[in-house]
């Protein structure tokens, strides 16, 4: 029996299929970095990426939403960075100090931290009243 009183988050099929096919892209992307395939590794960081900045744009009326797909696109791009790195041969070498490029992935990651942190930190607090999928 359904309850009248809860809020229920629905997303158009369009949408669910785009991001159903996201995670495959992702998938594959992963896949071929663990099995060193270079090409078709870094070629697949165009639709994965691609996809995630679309579903961001998206939902950019759902903070919640926006919050948490901004995460995953700059997760993407961090991921990627390190991928290439890896691939091309430069992640061991030093930046800075004990800092390789492989580090330098460390900055999209914490962009994504950050981003979540906004929303769980000050937005949501101050906007308990909306109705959001969070």
């Amino acid at each position: 029996m359904s309850n009248p009183t809860k809020q229920h988050y629905s997303i158009p099929l369009q949408y669910r299929k785009m991001e159903n096919l996201h995670i495959v892209f992702w998938l594959f992307k992963d896949i071929a970095w663990c099995l060193g395939f270079k090409i078709l590794g870094i070629t697949m960081i165009v639709p994965t990426l691609s996809i995630a900045l679309l579903i961001s744009w998206r939902t950019r009326k759902m903070m919640s939403e926006l919050c948490h797909n901004i995460a995953i696109a700059v997760w993407i791009s961090a991921n990627s960075y390190w991928m290439i790195s890896e691939f091309l041969g430069f992640d061991e070498k030093i930046v800075w100090g004990e800092y390789t490029y492989k580090h330098l992935a460390l900055i999209p990651f914490g962009i994504g931290v950050l981003v979540l942190a906004f929303y769980y930190l000050i937005w949501r607090p101050k906007h308990k009243e909306e109705n959001e999928t969070m």
